[in-house]
């Protein structure tokens, strides 16, 4: 067993299967907190998949360009990878639960505020603080999941990825539905949604189901990613969800281009998409990793999807190929958020908090990045140029997973390699 120098009280046990998958009770046999917090989960993630059978909507109602409707998507996702860096000191300082209910009501405040706004300028600025808010929650959510989940950190990671592809499944169907009536109908009702999570947490996650946490240093997600395992993750996870964003950013604008921008189809197309990550997170992911070490699945699974996007490039012209491609597509996401989030995890002996807060808030930094990146390319070079772009992201996430696998031998679960790192730690440490 390892000590953290953030935590020296807080001990964490190697992962002895390659995969890291261990036994005990099923994931489905947690404790009611567990619950609370999935749930606020799955209607935090709608948010982020809410607004996407809308975007030419709001570009036609608004008179906005492209690239000005994509910054929905960017200002959001920058203010969540920003904050989240920060959001282990508040967290250890303040409790769980209390920053989770803060987090909780800056979104409904910000997402009723984007439905009551005027000009797409506003929305962008609202849609800002609703990141703030984002960031807060999810980072804190994926902690509080792992710290009080039973069956181990594994079930955990697969519990909170489910709940990310249910909420990305759901929301686009919500999105679609509400936004056939108004596109501000999405953000009012994601602002009644999360109050709906606000008050589930306030009543589910007693005071007794969170430990009392022990404060981390404001830098210390800074210095976890000079940590070689979790740096190495982070940078490959930049990289990976530009190629994310492109597929679920950009799409609603190629299928514009060729006719279908009506928000229920769109929706629906995202329905599927998100109901094949959710499945491949729950049940793909965990088969893979009990046979093949998670780096294996990574470098293996990464490319695939990088073809996927390359195919969604020459087919773009096709309504029928494009809509097959993104949905075969989500099950690709879904395995690599799963183990994706399980490597960061356990790359390094951090505390959780703050090992989610830094590969979070590198993460969500490059899904911000990817969506106006995406509009320009599209606009001066053709609906193909962002996929091709997409593809390339991802080749360079696997190729940094390659450069740097030994350091990710503690994420693959060698117990050798655990005590190797322990020891480069301790190293570390004394400097």
């Amino acid at each position: 067993m390892t000590r953290t120098d953030d935590n020296p009280t807080e001990l964490h046990t190697p992962v002895h299967a390659a995969g890291g998958h261990s036994g005990g009770k099923g994931i489905l046999h947690q404790p009611i907190a567990v619950w609370a917090v999935a749930f606020a989960c799955v209607v935090s993630f709608m948010g982020i998949g809410l607004v996407d059978p809308i975007l030419p909507a709001i570009a036609h109602s608004l008179k906005a360009t492209d690239a000005q409707t994509e910054l929905l998507f960017t200002t959001y996702l920058a203010i969540t990878g920003a904050a989240m860096f920060f959001t282990s000191w508040l967290s250890t300082r303040i409790g769980t639960k209390k920053t989770l209910l803060i987090g909780l009501a800056v979104i409904v405040v910000f997402a009723a505020l984007a439905g009551a706004s005027g000009s797409v300028w506003d929305i962008i600025g609202f849609r800002a603080g609703w990141g703030l808010g984002n960031a807060l929650f999810i980072s804190t959510a994926l902690a509080a999941i792992v710290g009080a989940a039973s069956g181990g950190a594994a079930q955990a990671i697969i519990l909170y990825e489910a709940a990310l592809g249910l909420g990305m499944a759901l929301g686009p169907l919500v999105g679609g539905l509400l936004g056939n009536v108004s596109w501000r109908g999405p953000f009012f009702g994601t602002a009644t949604l999360m109050a709906v999570g606000f008050v589930a947490i306030a009543t589910m996650l007693r005071k007794g189901s969170e430990a009392k946490p022990v404060p981390t240093k404001l830098t210390a997600p800074f210095r976890g990613l000079a940590k070689p395992g979790l740096g190495v993750m982070a940078s490959a996870a930049l990289f990976y969800n530009m190629g994310f964003f492109v597929l679920l950013a950009y799409t609603p604008f190629a299928l514009a281009k060729i006719g279908l921008d009506a928000a229920i189809p769109l929706g629906l197309i995202f329905t599927g998409w998100g109901i094949a990550l959710a499945i491949s997170s729950v049940w793909i992911a965990p088969a893979l990793t009990n046979r093949m070490r998670r780096t294996t699945v990574l470098i293996a699974v990464i490319p695939v999807l990088a073809l996927d996007l390359l195919l969604i490039a020459l087919f773009v012209q096709s309504v029928v190929a494009i809509i097959v491609l993104v949905i075969v597509g989500g099950i690709f996401l879904g395995i690599l958020n799963t183990l994706l989030t399980e490597c960061s995890m356990e790359a390094t002996d951090l505390p959780r908090p703050v090992a989610s807060s830094a590969y979070s808030g590198v993460r969500f930094l490059g899904g911000a990045i990817a969506p106006p990146v995406a509009a320009a390319l599209g606009n001066a070079f053709g609906a193909a140029v962002p996929f091709f772009f997409g593809a390339l992201t991802l080749v360079i996430a696997t190729l940094i997973i390659i450069v740097g696998r030994r350091a990710l031998r503690r994420a693959d679960g060698s117990e050798e390699d655990v005590v190797v790192e322990a020891e480069a730690i301790g190293l570390g440490d004394a400097d």
